[in-house]
Order: C-alpha cells, then sequence, then structure tokens
C-alpha cells in the first residue's frame, strides 16, 4: 500500500512557514514543518512519496546546503525551491544540483500549489515504480540458478527446443523449469513476464 504523500516546509520565517502549511492543507494534502534545514534533517525519517518546499537564505544550513546533504544521503525528495528578489542565480544553481522547480517570493499561491501538486504526482509515480521494482526483484530472488538460466533465455526469445540444446537438458524438463518461472514470478502470460525482466534489468 502507498503511503500518503507529505509535502515538507522548510522556512525560517514563522509566518511564511504557517501561510504555506495551511495552503498546502487547503488541498488536502498533508504537511510537515521545519524551521530550520537542521530541524528536517533530525525529523525527516521517511522513504515515502512527497515534496520539500524549501527556503534558499536561511540561517545556519542554507537551502542549497541541505539539498547537497540530502543529494549526498541519496534521498530522492523532489525540491521546490522558494528565493527572494535578487537569489534567482543562486536558484538556478540548486536547479542544476536536482531541484524541480524554484519559485520567487512574493510567489502566487495558485502558481505554487500548481507546482507542489505535479512534484507530488511525480513522487508517487516514481515511489510505485520503486516498490514494483522491490517486489519483481524478490520473486526473482525466490528461483534457483537454473530458474534463473531459463528466465534469461525465455524473454531473450529462446524456444523451449533451443533452451533444452543450449542447456543440454530435455524439452520437458524445460517446459517444468519454466512453469515453475511463470508461477514463481507470478506472470500471466509471456508479456507480463518480458515486462517485469525489462523493468528490472533496465535500472
Amino acid at each position: 500500500m502507498t503511503p500518503e504523500p507529505t509535502v515538507y516546509i522548510v522556512d525560517d520565517d514563522d509566518a511564511v512557514r504557517g501561510f504555506l502549511c495551511q495552503l498546502v492543507l487547503s488541498v488536502d494534502l498533508k504537511v510537515k514543518a521545519f524551521e530550520s534545514a537542521q530541524a528536517f534533517l533530525e525529523g525527516y525519517g521517511s522513504d515515502g512519496p512527497g515534496c520539500l518546499v524549501l527556503d534558499i537564505r536561511m540561517p545556519g544550513m542554507s537551502g542549497l546546503e541541505l539539498q547537497q546533504e540530502l543529494n549526498r544521503r541519496g534521498i530522492d525528495l523532489p525540491i521546490i525551491v522558494l528565493t527572494g528578489h535578487g537569489n534567482v542565480q543562486v536558484a538556478v544553481h540548486a536547479m542544476k544540483g536536482g531541484a524541480v522547480d524554484f519559485i520567487e517570493k512574493p510567489f502566487n499561491n495558485d502558481l505554487l500549489l500548481d507546482r507542489v501538486q505535479h512534484a507530488v504526482a511525480a513522487s508517487l509515480d516514481g515511489y510505485q515504480e520503486r516498490a514494483r521494482r522491490d517486489e519483481i526483484t524478490r520473486r526473482m530472488d525466490r528461483l534457483t540458478p537454473r530458474e534463473r538460466q531459463i528466465l534469461g533465455l525465455v524473454v531473450g526469445g529462446a524456444t523451449n527446443k533451443s533452451m533444452a540444446d543450449h542447456l543440454n537438458i530435455s524439452d520437458k524438463t524445460v517446459e517444468i523449469h519454466r512453469a515453475k518461472v511463470m508461477d514463481k514470478m507470478e506472470a500471466g502470460s509471456l508479456a507480463e513476464l518480458v515486462r517485469m525482466f525489462s523493468l528490472v534489468e533496465d535500472r
């Protein structure tokens, strides 16, 4: 089951932080707010979907430094950078570091919400794809070495006869292994098996 997405807000301005929380709540999204980058790092403990709305200029650790730290930790959370007038160059730098968007203060409420919802939707897609890959990998781990061989040959388009010749086993044995592969992979068809294999092999 996919966890409920969360919008994280990091801004040292109490009034802005409170306003952003109310804005996000108005579109029925879960929100958590932090007054500093350090507080976010200490309080963030999720690998679920969501996004981060991040003020670029803050005392202590800046928004840019927080972004760099998240990259270092391998935390894949879409970031929308909020920047004051004159800080556009810094925001562009953040975009080059992986931020998905930046918005200048004072911001348009509808524009910000639109960007947040797009970021959350993209994060949900990514989360569900990772979960699907993890599940397929778990199924593949149940295969024996021989069944892994059969899987590779099947998705490569090999016939039962060619697999039997290649592995020096009987056609009947190939059929048994092939049936076990389909069962363990929970594939309803050859096409579905190929799609699953492609999803994990293309990583």
